[in-house]
């Protein structure tokens, strides 16, 4: 029997009145095939769905649990998200820094250097700048900053993510070297 498609039953209900009915062996085949297409294309569907719910949970969990402080920054500079070592880093729950201008994070005096790192990173996609960070109690932190540039599938801008790493002890540790090594050299001196 020939495949009968929707436009095919159409004419020969309209040009068969009381010929075909449910008891007609061609609607049945009809039915039939229109219901397989409907089961293909269902399964399709939750085959391409269920990858995209597995790559969101991942990315969502490595966000999360990255031993780095990660912000989604929207293109009006508002923080979109926040994760949990961010918000440690500044002292602050991450939900507080949610709906926040993104400048806000760190001290007044490097927004200027933030600027320029934030042009560069809108001409290469990505930017690299060490600032210092706002703590929650009016204290300031050393902060390594990865500005990376985010657009929609249209190639527009739609925002950053914002990767900080504190290099806080790392730097009170290199003024201590340095401190030791001067006193270390005026010792040395002083015997000659």
């Amino acid at each position: 029997m020939p495949d009968i498609d929707v436009v095919t039953l159409a004419l020969l209900l309209v040009t068969n009145p009381g010929k075909l009915t449910l008891r007609s062996p061609e609607v049945w085949v009809y039915l039939l095939g229109l219901s397989v297409l409907l089961t293909i294309a269902l399964r399709r569907v939750r085959a391409q769905q269920n990858p995209l719910k597995d790559e969101v949970y991942m990315k969502t969990v490595a966000i999360e649990y990255v031993q780095t402080g990660v912000a989604w920054i929207r293109g009006d500079g508002k923080v979109r998200s926040a994760n949990a070592f961010l918000g440690d880093t500044l002292g602050a729950e991450p939900r507080t820094l949610v709906g926040r201008d993104w400048y806000e994070m760190f001290a007044h005096q490097d927004h200027r250097k933030l600027e320029e790192a934030y042009s560069q990173m809108l001409l290469l996609g990505k930017a690299t700048d060490e600032v210092n960070g706002r703590l929650k109690d009016g204290s300031y932190s050393s902060l390594e900053v990865l500005m990376v540039a985010i657009h929609d599938h249209k190639m527009r801008f739609v925002g950053h993510h914002c990767l900080v790493v504190d290099r806080t002890r790392e730097r009170a540790l290199e003024a201590q070297v340095e401190e030791l090594t001067k006193y270390q050299h005026q010792r040395v001196s002083a015997r000659h």
